[in-house]
């Protein structure tokens, strides 16, 4: 039978299906510890280990080497690490860039790229990125996440989201809220500003319709307050709920799970989803009637996101569904 990424998405290029949660770790000890609960909770959450603000000054070239090593080790069984490199004005990113691409290409995730001004930095970082990639024999292409956290990025995210390798565009809240000189107050960092205030709103719509547009999955700055779980879980839902983000961050273990949970799809839809990609693989992807309803290709995409959601969030499939699928 043919699967529904060859049926439904011929010639295009399909949505990408990751992990709702990305949670960042700084040094050695922080990463080792995300990695173990990584196989602990399952491949339902990525981690992004920090060369930026984790890295300690003068030591830049030393802890991109260690994340190359902890990348390669058998500590990251799911092979779902990336990293986050300098920003663009930083003398260490093309350094960071040469050392993870060239020591660890083959498994690293992703590289974001964080506080650019200007979409002509964003397509720098990524041309110097293709090109290391292509002179270490990389035959893939490594996914490029892209923090939106200044005016400029803010204005050029069109332009940014469009880019190639592009998989996730990150919104950073307190960075842009700091680059307002106090127009926005520092207590919209947190619930309920960081929703409600016009400025931010607009933003954070304007992030995720870029990123929508272009194929590419939106995310969702950090909720501050670490150790409430019913904080992180109540903003992960009006993240995704009010406003479209399909992905969050997260800095403290706490936090995972509630941003999984929050982001998971609705699991009536999910077991309808199944049903109904199930009966359209046995009819050969043809219209089928489904309860009374009718469904064709249009509707068989918008399931098969679903399920792929659901399985990137832990939600349990049948049997059925994972031996055709995946």
């Amino acid at each position: 039978m043919v699967h529904p990424n060859d049926a439904l998405f011929s010639g295009e290029k399909p949505f990408p299906v990751i992990p709702s949660c990305e949670h960042f770790a700084g040094n050695e000890k922080m990463i080792l510890k995300a990695l173990s609960f990584q196989e602990e909770k399952g491949p339902v959450f990525d981690i992004t280990q920090d060369c930026e603000d984790g890295a300690p000054t003068g030591q830049e070239k030393e802890h991109a080497e260690m994340i190359v090593k902890v990348t390669n080790s058998d500590a990251n069984k799911h092979s779902m690490a990336g990293a986050r490199v300098h920003d663009h004005s930083s003398p260490f990113w093309k350094q960071d860039i040469e050392i993870l691409v060239k020591g660890a290409g083959e498994k690293l995730a992703y590289i974001t790229i964080p506080k650019p001004t200007e979409a002509a930095q964003v397509a720098e970082m990524i041309e110097y990125l293709q090109k290391t990639a292509a002179s270490a024999g990389l035959k893939r292409e490594i996914p490029v996440h892209v923090l939106i956290e200044t005016h400029g990025a803010l204005r050029d995210v069109e332009k940014i989201a469009a880019m190639p390798w592009l998989q996730v565009i990150d919104f950073g809240l307190m960075d842009f809220i700091s680059g307002h000189h106090g127009a926005i107050a520092l207590s919209n960092m947190k619930s309920p500003g960081q929703f409600d205030h016009e400025l931010l709103r607009r933003a954070k719509a304007n992030v995720v319709a870029a990123a929508l547009a272009n194929g590419v999955v939106p995310a969702h700055n950090v909720t501050l307050d670490l150790k409430n779980y019913d904080q992180t879980k109540a903003d992960a839902s009006r993240a995704r709920n009010e406003f479209g983000f399909m992905r969050m961050w997260s800095i403290y273990p706490t936090q995972i799970d509630a941003i999984v949970a929050a982001m998971q799809p609705d699991h009536s839809e999910v077991d309808k989803g199944v049903a109904v990609l199930l009966a359209a693989q046995d009819a050969a992807w043809g219209p089928i009637q489904h309860d009374g309803e009718l469904h064709d290709r249009a509707t068989y995409r918008g399931f098969w996101t679903l399920v792929q959601r659901a399985k990137a969030t832990g939600i349990p499939l049948s049997d059925e569904a994972n031996s055709r699928w995946f």
